[in-house]
């Protein structure tokens, strides 16, 4: 990783835990962080965990990256931080963001969990901000691991040391639980038993979600909110999909993580492939001026996505990575300051198709055969009443 970004990096157990590292080192407990509504709900927390006020950035509606010139002056100039997504490995406007945090005099950080190979101006997403964080559960498939990139080499030790004090200690178990994951994959997908698993897994309970969002439970949310910073308080909504997140790493894990680490390459020209493919069909957004990126998955935009997932469904593909609604609609006011131009999000949260790229002849054909049918991309948006296609304030 110090090679692909040429920055220093430090590993974490967890994309989470590293975001929630950096937060802590950089910023006091109180202070304000722009970010993009359509995100995992677990960064959200991170975010509340770390002590600090998630506000709600406007959004470009094709790839839900910052609008920078929709975000008022007075929203500038309220921040102490911003912290980018890069969803699903669309970059968003780093080198212009990297501009706006230098003349404010305050951190960018980078989510490239979904983007390990993904580039703008020049650099990799991650080489841009005061520290970046990826996932080695996606591209890299390792379903553990994580990395916290720093562009300042001298503060390796003190985010280290920050590090050891939020680890819990690694168990047995759960490095035998990890090693014999793989094989039991491979017996479901041999087997053709998905869908069995997965209602096994929520007839016993053990599903952390039932919908897209994972419940808020308000009240519970700000009596941990009380106690921010702190990751015990926050710990039912940290965990949710990742039980592991903070736990020290074994030898089993670091050894296959490593192992996939290997072939990286491989699966990113694989995912550029697929890209590509996706990119040239009726549903895809108009082709990134950046060329094309090995996307972690690629949106595409269908006017009944529901029907479009079911088709999927039944040929085996599963669609995963949706973030509907918007984080400002499914927080509200008293943990969030909402978005100044909502309609963006929610048109992206309510039409986009994330596929999985290595999926990508699969799913054009369950696409055609389905007869799914592409939505128009918005035109201008309105940021308090009604927009072209129908796109209001609610998302009826």
């Amino acid at each position: 990783m110090r090679l692909r970004l040429g920055r220093e990096c430090v590993y974490v157990p967890s994309c989470r835990f590293g975001l929630y590292v950096a937060l802590r080192h950089w910023c006091p407990p109180g202070g304000r962080v722009l970010m993009s509504p359509v995100n995992d709900d677990v960064i959200f927390f991170v975010v509340l965990a770390a002590g600090l006020r998630p506000v709600q950035a406007p959004l470009n509606p094709l790839d839900a990256s910052i609008d920078i010139d929709a975000v008022p002056d007075e929203v500038w100039g309220s921040v102490s931080a911003v912290l980018t997504t890069n969803l699903y490995g669309n970059p968003d406007p780093a080198p212009r963001l990297r501009s706006t945090c230098d003349a404010l005099g305050i951190p960018l950080f980078e989510d490239a969990a979904h983007a390990i190979g993904s580039r703008i101006g020049g650099r990799p997403v991650g080489a841009w901000g005061e520290a970046s964080v990826f996932s080695l559960s996606k591209h890299v498939g390792a379903k553990a691991g994580g990395m916290l990139s720093l562009a300042d080499p001298g503060l390796r030790r003190a985010v280290e040391e920050t590090r050891a004090g939020l680890l819990t200690p690694g168990r047995l178990g759960s490095e035998l639980a990890f090693a014999l994951r793989p094989f039991a994959e491979a017996a479901v997908r041999g087997l053709r038993l998905r869908r069995a698993a997965w209602a096994a897994i929520r007839l016993l309970g053990l599903a952390d979600r039932e919908d897209i969002r994972m419940p808020l439970r308000p009240d519970e949310l700000a009596l941990a909110a009380a106690e921010a910073p702190g990751l015990d308080a926050h710990h039912p909504w940290l965990r949710v999909d990742m039980h592991d997140y903070r736990l020290e790493s074994g030898r089993l894990r670091l050894g296959r993580i490593a192992r996939r680490l290997d072939r990286l390459d491989e699966v990113l020209d694989a995912c550029r492939a697929g890209t590509e493919l996706l990119l040239a069909t009726p549903w895809a957004k108009p082709r990134d001026v950046h060329g094309t990126q090995p996307l972690f998955r690629v949106p595409l935009f269908v006017e009944d996505r529901d029907a479009a997932i079911a088709a999927l469904v039944d040929r085996g593909v599963i669609v995963g990575y949706l973030y509907d609604p918007p984080l400002d609609d499914y927080a509200g006011a008293e943990f969030t300051d909402p978005s100044p131009a909502p309609g963006a999000a929610r048109w992206f949260a309510r039409h986009a198709l994330p596929v999985d790229p290595l999926r990508a002849r699969t799913v054009v054909e369950v696409l055609e055969r389905s007869g799914a049918r592409p939505v128009d991309a918005p035109g201008r948006l309105s940021r308090s009443g009604p927009t072209p296609g129908g796109l209001g304030q609610s998302r009826g």
